[in-house]
């Protein structure tokens, strides 16, 4: 058996997901950010997890290329609006090895027209929609293994 440890997971956040807890509750719920990182801590205590929240594109596309390495298992990506706008971020998820699973609290198939399409979802694992902060979990859980 290795000695090495295992491979993180960075969950990683766009814009307005620093306003979890404040912005619409009855959209996105009451927990915070902060919640959600303490929750998955609490839920995978031997796993590496590396949380970011970033507003501006770039930060993001930057954060996405940082985790394309072996130390990496893979990325909780909640691109929130820019999954609808991004081509820059799908051309940088597109880009890495690493595998990326896009998450989304509120159902964006539920909501208005502009956010039944994710740009995204197509170079992505795999998509989580809809299920709460719930989906954080069950896509480190993926990564997790």
């Amino acid at each position: 058996m290795s000695d090495s440890p295992r491979p993180g997971v960075l969950v990683l956040n766009g814009p307005n997901l620093n306003r979890l807890g404040v912005r619409e509750p009855d959209v996105y719920g009451a927990l915070s950010l902060g919640d959600i990182e303490s929750n998955l801590r609490k839920h995978f205590p031997d796993l590496a997890l590396e949380f970011q929240q970033h507003s501006g594109e770039g930060a993001l596309i930057d954060a996405l290329h940082s985790a394309d390495t072996v130390e990496t298992a893979g990325v909780v990506f909640n691109p929130g609006g820019y999954a609808h706008t991004s081509v820059a971020l799908r051309d940088a998820v597109s880009s890495i090895t690493t595998p990326v699973l896009e998450v989304h609290i509120s159902n964006i198939y539920a909501r208005e027209s502009f956010r039944h399409t994710s740009l995204l979802s197509a170079v992505c694992t795999g998509v989580i929609t809809g299920l709460g902060v719930g989906g954080y979990k069950l896509a480190v859980q993926h990564f997790a293994g």
